[in-house]
């Protein structure tokens, strides 16, 4: 059996969980296929710059061609994936170039985000914040078990979308979520090789504890520090890997 990239692959679900896709009335296929690409690249299942092979995915979700061209859509719009003529679709590649920039992005427009929702949040933005950093912080994470790992990603991006989610501006919020998927592809490869090097918790602690007392200079300063060293480790990273 093959994956969606022709490569050898003992169980499909190991690639994007299960196949099967379930009309709930509230997600579109569309929706649901673009959700488990979108897992499976930012986790690095599809590596970067593999083929994404549309007969191979049609069969495997039991699908129509319609539903995976608007999924892909969708993602080639946030950046994780590429359609070239003559050649199809494929996993937009990784580079130092691109992490550099997704970085400084995120530097710059996260922190603003962060101050603009502890200016105009409120109460129930501040609760959000703090059930989010709880639900994380609850949330078991176990290297040898991965099923633990997804787990607290999902909880780690709720967080940082929840800290920003009150700044009241659609396109922002939108643009954010754009750079923390493409962030997450680098960070991710990173950490299922390594063990990391501080107190993630600790850091997500100080930032969250800094919003809800609206303290914007200690909070966004905290924030952007947070990123800027995730974003050195990453760099470390692909250096050591031999990725420019």
């Amino acid at each position: 059996m093959t994956d969606l990239t022709g490569r050898p692959q003992e169980k499909d679900e190991n690639l994007l969980g299960s196949a099967v896709l379930i009309d709930d009335g509230k997600n579109t296929m569309a929706s649901q296929l673009m959700d488990r690409l979108r897992e499976a690249i930012v986790s690095g299942k599809l590596p970067a710059g593999s083929k994404i092979n549309l007969s191979k995915a049609s069969t495997l979700f039991n699908v129509s061609l319609s539903p995976l061209r608007e999924a892909l859509a969708r993602l080639i719009s946030d950046g994780l994936v590429e359609f070239e003529d003559n050649r199809g679709y494929r996993v937009a590649p990784v580079s130092l170039g691109n992490l550099e920039e997704v970085t400084a992005l995120r530097e710059q427009f996260e922190t603003y985000a962060l101050a603009e929702s502890i200016r105009v949040g409120g109460i129930e933005w501040e609760r959000n914040v703090m059930r989010a950093l709880h639900k994380m912080n609850r949330t078991e994470r176990d290297a040898s078990r991965p099923e633990t790992l997804e787990l607290w990603e999902a909880a780690h991006r709720e967080f940082h979308l929840t800290l920003i989610s009150g700044c009241g501006k659609p396109l922002l919020l939108k643009f954010c979520s754009v750079m923390l998927n493409l962030n997450d592809r680098y960070r991710r490869t990173f950490l299922a090789e390594t063990s990391g090097d501080r107190s993630v918790a600790n850091e997500h602690s100080e930032i969250a504890q800094g919003a809800v007392a609206g303290d914007t200079e200690y909070a966004c300063a905290k924030l952007r520090e947070h990123i800027h060293r995730t974003g050195s480790n990453l760099r470390r990273h692909l250096a050591e890997k031999n990725i420019g």
